[in-house]
Formats: structure tokens, C-alpha cells, sequence
């Protein structure tokens, strides 16, 4: 089985990038500077005509969304227990990814973008306030469901994957995010691993290429 998982740095690819990590898969990364239009040229869109990251492609064939490409990664790599082997906790485990992917993500995504949201000069602050005051919402939940915890099951799952990057992309927009000491020794702990270590030492160093060659990240 071919697998190639197209990235960009700071972008929720990190998840799958950590799962195929942790799974011992063997992996082609292609990088990409979402700042440049690279994920809006005709052969990117070609792979995925929603001009997103991450695709993972298995054989040719493109899957794009983190639950999919989590819930693929593992039934093909079921000895990495990227998902709880009991079946009601397996579904608990898919519904958590799917509040982070259908909630949290979008977010977190006025502190990136906010014209997307409102395109009226002088907009950009209070469509930070109002998707924040909705982010902090969120980070209560995830706050208490990780109190007395280390990983959001019993031991790590893709659902801590995709938590870690998104407490740490609001971590990137310098938030106040000192109310949720549970969630920052999460992403603390989890910055200890081999699979995410690695990760992050890839993120660093493609992000230094994209700037030495004069590509803008945010």
C-alpha cells in the first residue's frame, strides 16, 4: 500500500502525520505552503477540489477529512490502537474527533482569517471576539473531560492527536488561555512524545524552507 499525506505547516495535517507516526506507517510527506495558492493550483485540485490540507493518498485514490483519514489509519493499522478497542468507547472516541473537526476547527479559524467571516473594514476584532467567546466555550468542555486524566481515553488515541493541534493552534494566537491548566498540560505532555517531537521538528524546518524562499506563512 502507497500512502502520501500532503501537509502545511500549522494546519490540522499535523494529526494525521502524528497517527501515521505513531502507527509505524510508511509515508511520503508532501509540503505545502498553504500562503502561496499552492492548494489552489489545477493539480491540487484535482486531489481535493475543496483546496484543503490534509489528503491522504492510499493507492492513487485521495481521502480528505481527519475523521475519515483517522478512522482509515486505524483499521489499516489496528496494532497502534489509534482508536479504543472496546466498540462503545470507539464511537465516543469518533463523536470527540468529530465535535473538534465540526466545532473547535472552525472556531479557532477567525483568529486566521477573519475576513472570511466579515469583510467590512474594521471588522477583523470583533469577529476575533464572538468566534473566541464560542472557542472558550468549547475549551470548558475539553477541560473538564481531561481533569484527573492524561489522554482522553485510556491510553493515546487519535482524538488526543487532533485536541493537541488544536489547543495548540490557539496557543499560536498568544490567547489567554491560563483557564484551562488541564489543557495546556495536555498539549505539554504530549509535546514529549517521539511521534509528535518529530512532527514538530518537520514543521520547523519546512516552515524555515518557505520563509528562506520567500513564502509567506500566517
Amino acid at each position: 500500500m502507497k500512502l502520501e499525506l500532503y501537509y502545511a505547516p500549522k494546519t490540522c495535517a499535523l494529526v494525521p502525520y502524528v497517527t501515521l507516526t505513531e502507527a509505524g506507517a510508511d509515508f511520503t510527506v508532501h509540503n505545502m505552503n498553504s500562503r502561496s495558492g499552492a492548494l489552489k493550483t489545477p493539480e491540487y485540485l484535482r486531489l481535493n477540489p475543496k483546496h484543503k490540507v490534509p489528503v491522504l493518498v492510499i493507492d492513487g485514490e485521495p481521502l480528505t477529512e481527519n475523521v475519515a483519514i483517522q478512522i482509515f489509519i486505524h483499521r489499516h493499522f489496528p496494532q497502534a490502537k489509534l482508536l479504543p478497542q472496546d466498540p462503545k468507547q470507539e464511537i465516543k472516541a469518533i463523536s470527540l474527533m468529530a465535535w473538534f473537526a465540526s466545532t473547535i476547527h472552525p472556531h479557532l479559524t477567525p483568529n486566521a482569517r477573519p475576513e472570511n467571516y466579515c469583510d467590512l473594514p474594521g471588522s477583523a476584532d470583533a469577529v476575533k471576539r464572538a468566534g473566541n467567546k464560542l472557542l472558550f466555550e468549547d475549551f470548558r468542555i475539553a477541560e473538564g473531560l481531561l481533569a484527573g486524566r492524561e489522554f482522553f481515553f485510556d491510553h493515546f488515541t487519535a482524538p488526543d492527536a487532533y485536541f493537541f493541534w488544536c489547543f495548540r493552534r490557539a496557543i499560536t494566537f498568544k490567547l489567554d488561555l491560563s483557564p484551562f491548566p488541564n489543557c495546556r498540560a495536555f498539549v505539554e505532555r504530549l509535546q514529549q512524545r517521539p511521534s509528535l517531537q518529530k512532527v514538530l521538528v518537520h514543521e520547523q524546518a519546512v516552515e524555515a524552507e518557505f520563509t528562506r524562499t520567500a513564502q509567506p506563512l500566517n
